[in-house]
C-alpha cells in the first residue's frame, strides 16, 4: 500500500510539474521548437524559385529575395503573428474587470500608434531598431514568463541562485551572434541596417562599434552558462530537477543563441516570431479557460464565449479575422504610398506594413508588460 502511495504522490508531482499537461506542453511550448526552422527553410525554398518569381519581382520593382522574406513576412503575420497579438485583448481591453482595474493602462496604449507612424515616416530604421530590440525583450520576457508559470504551477520554492541562474541564461543568450553581427556592420533587417542605427546611437555616448561587443555580450552568456549548468546538476542531484522546465528552457536557450547566425535575418527572426506566437496563443487560450471556468468572465460575454471547453478554435478563428481586419488596413496604406504617392515598392511596403501591424503590436508588448508580471494566474 506504502509503495501504491508513493507511487501515485509521484504520478501527481509529474503532472503538477506541467503546465496545462504533458502532451500539451510538448506541442505547444517545447518541442514546437521545430517550428523555428520553417521561415527560413521556405524563404530557401523560394530562392530556388528563381525563374516563376523574377518576373513577378521585377513587375513590383523589387528583387527575389525582398519578395520571397515579404511573402513569408506576410504569411506569419496571418496565421499566428497577427492572432497571438490580438489574442492580448481577450486578456486586457476586452476583459471589463481587467479594464476596470487597469484603466491608465488602457487610455495610455492610444499613444503608441502616434508614435509609430510618426517614426515610420521620420525614420525607418530607428523604428525597426526600437521595434526588433523591444522585440527580442518582449520574446525574453514571455520566455522568463513561462518559467515563472513553471514554477508556480508547481509551487517550488526556489533559491535566488536557482531564479537567476534561469534568468541569466535566458537573457543573455539571444545576444553573443547578434554582437558580433552588429559590430562588423552586417545586421541587416530587410533592406535596413541596424548596424547603422547602433552605431549612431553609441556615438551619443562616445561608444563605438567593435570587438568590445562580442567580448562583453560573449562573457555574459558564458558564465550565465556555468551558472545554469552547475545549479541543474545540483537540483538533479537532490531530486528536485523541474524537468518540464528544465527541457523548455535548454530548447530556447539553443535556439535563441543559433538563430542570429542565419543569413537573412528577417527572416531567421519569423522563426521565433512562429514559435513564440504559437505558445503566446496556446497559452491565452488556456488562461482564459481557467477564468471561464472560475467563473471571472461572467461580465465580458466575448471572451467568456470564447474560453469556454471546445472554444479553441473559434478563438483563433476570431484572432484572425481581427488579423485581416489589419491586413486590409495595410493594403490601403500599400496602395495610398505605392499607387497615388508614387513611391517604390518596398519603401511602400515596409512602412504599410510596419505602420498597420506595430501599431497594434506594440500596444500587445505595452499590456504584456503587465500580464506577465503576474504568473499567479495559473494556479488553478
Amino acid at each position: 500500500m506504502a509503495v501504491t502511495t508513493s507511487t501515485l504522490r509521484r504520478g501527481v508531482a509529474q503532472e503538477q510539474s506541467w503546465l496545462h499537461s504533458r502532451d500539451w506542453d510538448l506541442m505547444f511550448i517545447s518541442l514546437s521548437v521545430v517550428l523555428v526552422t520553417i521561415p527560413y527553410l521556405t524563404y530557401l525554398g523560394l530562392l530556388e524559385m528563381q525563374p516563376v518569381l523574377a518576373p513577378i519581382a521585377m513587375r513590383f520593382g523589387t528583387t527575389v529575395d525582398d519578395l520571397s522574406r515579404n511573402i513569408i513576412n506576410a504569411i506569419v503575420a496571418l496565421l499566428v503573428g497577427g492572432p497571438h497579438m490580438y489574442a492580448t485583448f481577450q486578456r486586457t481591453a476586452l476583459d471589463r474587470e481587467y479594464v476596470a482595474k487597469h484603466k491608465k493602462v488602457i487610455w495610455s496604449s492610444v499613444l503608441i500608434p502616434a508614435i509609430v507612424i510618426t517614426m515610420a515616416v521620420l525614420s525607418l530604421p530607428l523604428l525597426l531598431t526600437v521595434f526588433f530590440f523591444w522585440a527580442s525583450i518582449h520574446v525574453l520576457h514571455q520566455i522568463v514568463y513561462i518559467t515563472e508559470l513553471y514554477n508556480h504551477k508547481r509551487q517550488a520554492r526556489l533559491s535566488r541562485f536557482s531564479r537567476f541562474a534561469d534568468y541569466a541564461i535566458i537573457l543573455t543568450a539571444l545576444y553573443p551572434i547578434a554582437a558580433y553581427k552588429i559590430s562588423i556592420n552586417q545586421f541587416t533587417i530587410g533592406i535596413n541596417n541596424i548596424s547603422e542605427v547602433v552605431a549612431k546611437i553609441l556615438g551619443l555616448v562616445g561608444l563605438s562599434l567593435g570587438p568590445w561587443m562580442v567580448w562583453l555580450a560573449g562573457s555574459m552568456f558564458a558564465v550565465a552558462v556555468v551558472l545554469w549548468v552547475i545549479k541543474t546538476y545540483k537540483e538533479w542531484r537532490d531530486g528536485t530537477l523541474h524537468g518540464p522546465k528544465t527541457l523548455f528552457i535548454a530548447l530556447t536557450v539553443i535556439a535563441s543563441f543559433f538563430v542570429p547566425a542565419l543569413g537573412n535575418l528577417d527572416t531567421a527572426f519569423q522563426g521565433m516570431n512562429l514559435w513564440h506566437s504559437l505558445q503566446y496563443l496556446a497559452l491565452t487560450w488556456m488562461l482564459i479557460n481557467l477564468r471561464q471556468r472560475r467563473g471571472e468572465l461572467d461580465h465580458s460575454p466575448l471572451v467568456e464565449r470564447l474560453a469556454r471547453d471546445g472554444a479553441a478554435r473559434k478563438f483563433y478563428l476570431f484572432n484572425v479575422g481581427l488579423t485581416v481586419a489589419d491586413v486590409l488596413l495595410a493594403v490601403v496604406l500599400f496602395g495610398i504610398m505605392y499607387g497615388i504617392v508614387g513611391t517604390t515598392f518596398d519603401y511602400a511596403f515596409d512602412r504599410a506594413y510596419y505602420m498597420a501591424i506595430l501599431s497594434f503590436l506594440w500596444i500587445h508588448y505595452y499590456h504584456d508588460h503587465f500580464l506577465f508580471a503576474e504568473p499567479e494566474v495559473i494556479i488553478d
